[in-house]
């Protein structure tokens, strides 16, 4: 019950978080997804240097991170600072692989390589958000913040993840088949399957409450889009974990593990729900 009531008010913070900052202004979800994709770049840079015997420059991976966010978001409001961000990232990036000239790692080229896959991995992806969020109004010709997209993936994310456990837990002894057996012995197609009938409704929902953002075809696309990413950035996650023999990426959350078990389905999904919105 302890347990449960701990899991409860940290999801609970999460979620006034998450849906406050993004909702309030651009800047206040810029200032959340810098922290959290900072925070994200230490743990994950923690975890190899503690199970893989790697010497990841934390401290300025992390900060590459935020830059990188930083560059994006300013570059989305086409800010005249765009360029002169760029070029610090650049330079961040120059200096994980002069640093590991002076480091005296036993392996400086798995450092710089698991730097560089966690800057893709991790920081693109957050910074990738202002792409759902800042858009061009047609009516007055300028940028407008909207944050109905990044908060509407977030909440089919959810949708997923809740409706797949529960239809999982239900359905799956009278439909065993398991979706990926050697990753996530616990995932189930009937789990995976009404967890994306749910979004779907989720989708039908927000387009009935937001008719004038977009068409419906198009937010069951979108829906569609999250399901399908989110369930491999789950995957990807369990996946790395089971290559370094741990159950959790950290504690960080009390209840929820890491930041990596909270955002893992986020991290796939964020591009592709970008690449979904240019190609469509």
């Amino acid at each position: 019950m302890k347990n449960l009531i701990i899991r409860t008010l940290t999801g609970v913070v999460y979620v006034l978080l998450l849906v406050g900052c993004t909702v309030y202004s651009p800047v206040s979800a810029f200032f959340f997804f810098a922290v959290v994709a900072a925070a994200t770049l230490w743990e994950f840079g923690t975890l190899m240097n503690t199970h893989l015997e790697a010497r990841m420059p934390r401290p300025i991976n992390a900060m590459t991170g935020v830059v990188l966010v930083a560059a994006v978001w300013l570059s989305a409001i086409a800010s005249p600072q765009t360029a002169q961000m760029f070029a610090l990232y650049g330079l961040l990036m120059l200096y994980i692989l002069v640093s590991g000239l002076y480091r005296h790692s036993q392996n400086p080229l798995q450092d710089w390589a698991l730097c560089f896959a966690s800057q893709l991995y991790i920081a693109l992806p957050f910074a990738l958000l202002p792409l759902l969020s800042i858009v061009y109004d047609a009516g007055s010709g300028a940028l407008a913040y909207n944050w109905i997209y990044p908060l509407a993936l977030f909440i089919f994310l959810w949708v997923n993840d809740t409706f797949a456990y529960l239809c999982g837990c239900t359905l799956q002894k009278y439909i065993p088949a398991k979706l990926f057996p050697r990753i996530s012995p616990k995932k189930s197609w009937v789990g995976s399957i009404g967890g994306g009938l749910f979004t779907l409704l989720a989708a039908v929902i927000i387009w009935w409450w937001q008719p004038e953002t977009m068409p419906l075809w198009r937010w069951l696309g979108f829906a569609l889009t999250v399901v399908v990413f989110g369930t491999w950035g789950d995957l990807v996650e369990s996946l790395i974990k089971r290559q370094l023999g741990i159950k959790d990426s950290g504690h960080i959350l009390p209840g929820h593990g890491g930041m990596l078990d909270r955002f893992d389905s986020a991290l796939l999904t964020i591009p592709a729900s970008v690449i979904y919105f240019i190609l469509t």
